[in-house]
């Protein structure tokens, strides 16, 4: 919730970089506090990332009490895609992450949701934490494209974080707050950590950098010629050390009546 829309237009920018030459869809999510307040200000926001971040589209959280807002955005040129589900931006009112669409009712709420974004010009509409039939009756239910995480294997599309299924986070803490519905595809982070400790060890150890790592090298002439001066400031050195020494015993009365 602490991410501002600048963390975002940042971040946005840093993708857009990365996927230059490539095909590419870029969709910047717009942050809590950045949409909610008024149809007026989603759209600035999502002005924004378009101009500034060189998003192709935006993401927003929220179900039929958000179309007003999504319609706005589109008819100003700005495809938006939706979001419905457990929205993480309301885990404050949603009682944490927790998995919705559990109960007919609330299944049925949840394609509503959808229709609502999808009548209000949605181009796609993602699908969070849902029961698997939920994820298919949203992909039968809509003309656009259902993106499902956590939703079963019935969606148009899937996502994950790249962190989860990468296995990027190796702290035990993190490991506990894997999603269930994620496949681990790796194990990056205990190979990263691994590859931070032997560093550190091999620094302290003195076995790396050896010689093999120092690959630049100087003509012997000029070897020659910078050992001399390194020698010739040495011995400029010495006596300046020696010259230093003699005026700090000068200055020190101690030194200079011998109590010491």
């Amino acid at each position: 919730l602490s991410v501002t829309l600048e963390d975002m237009i940042h971040h946005c920018k840093a993708v857009k970089r990365g996927l230059e030459g490539r095909p590419q869809l870029l969709v910047c999510d717009l942050p809590f506090g950045a949409y909610e307040e008024s149809e007026a200000a989603a759209l600035r926001a999502a002005t924004r990332v378009m101009k500034e971040g060189g998003a192709d589209a935006v993401k927003i959280e929220g179900g039929h009490q958000m179309a007003p807002t999504v319609a706005k955005i589109t008819a100003s040129g700005i495809a938006v895609m939706g979001h419905v589900g457990l929205t993480p931006q309301s885990i404050s009112t949603l009682g944490g992450f927790r998995a919705q669409g559990r109960t007919a009712v609330k299944a049925r709420a949840v394609i509503d949701d959808a229709l609502a974004l999808q009548e209000a010009g949605a181009f796609a509409v993602v699908a969070e934490c849902v029961p698997a039939p939920v994820g298919k009756a949203l992909a039968k239910a809509l003309e656009i494209p259902v993106i499902g995480i956590g939703a079963g294997p019935y969606a148009d599309g899937q996502v994950l974080v790249y962190h989860d299924l990468l296995g990027a986070l190796s702290h035990p803490h993190h490991r506990r707050f894997v999603p269930k519905f994620c496949k681990v595809y790796a194990d990056l982070g205990t190979t990263a950590v691994k590859a931070l400790d032997d560093y550190s060890a091999d620094v302290k150890n003195r076995g790396f950098p050896t010689m093999d790592y120092s690959p630049y090298e100087m003509p012997p002439d000029e070897q020659a010629k910078f050992d001399s001066m390194l020698q010739a400031d040495d011995e400029a050195r010495e006596q300046d050390k020696k010259k230093v020494h003699k005026k700090l015993i000068d200055q020190d009365e101690y030194e200079a009546i011998k109590l010491y």
